[in-house]
């Protein structure tokens, strides 16, 4: 692996740690019944996606990062790959979390446009690595 697939690894793994507190920090919320989580089934589905996609988004890009050194792609096409791969999981939790920041909003807000540009990312960057590996 390229020092820069581990190096983009590296931070992905570090991101973990993140997710397991915002984990821990919903968890907390249904424990000890915190207003504005429990009493707001918005707020509480769209935070529960964005803890969801985070996980997830993180080990796909870490499964899909090795694959990056297989492809005949030069240094600034493998760059935008890794960029790729690594923006949704923290793009798309943003737009999650950010879009029902207050307890009392009861709709997200326009701050969920980031979970459709991290998709957009998450399917570029996946489809240039598969074109690279084809």
């Amino acid at each position: 692996m390229s020092s820069a697939t581990l190096l983009t690894a590296g931070i992905l793994l570090i991101t973990v740690s993140t997710i397991v507190f915002g984990g821990l920090s919903l968890l907390m919320s249904i424990v000890k019944r915190i207003p504005g989580y429990l009493d707001n089934p918005v707020r509480r589905a769209l935070w529960t996606a964005g803890h969801a996609h985070a996980g997830v988004l993180v080990i796909f890009a870490l499964v899909a990062l090795p694959y990056l050194d297989r492809t005949g792609y030069g240094p600034g096409t493998q760059t935008l790959v890794r960029a790729l791969l690594v923006a949704p999981p923290i793009v798309m939790a943003l737009g999650f979390f950010l879009s029902v920041a207050r307890p009392s909003d009861t709709k997200p807000n326009k701050l969920i446009w980031l979970v459709p540009l991290g998709g957009a990312s998450l399917a570029a960057g996946t489809l240039i690595l598969g074109l690279g590996l084809v």
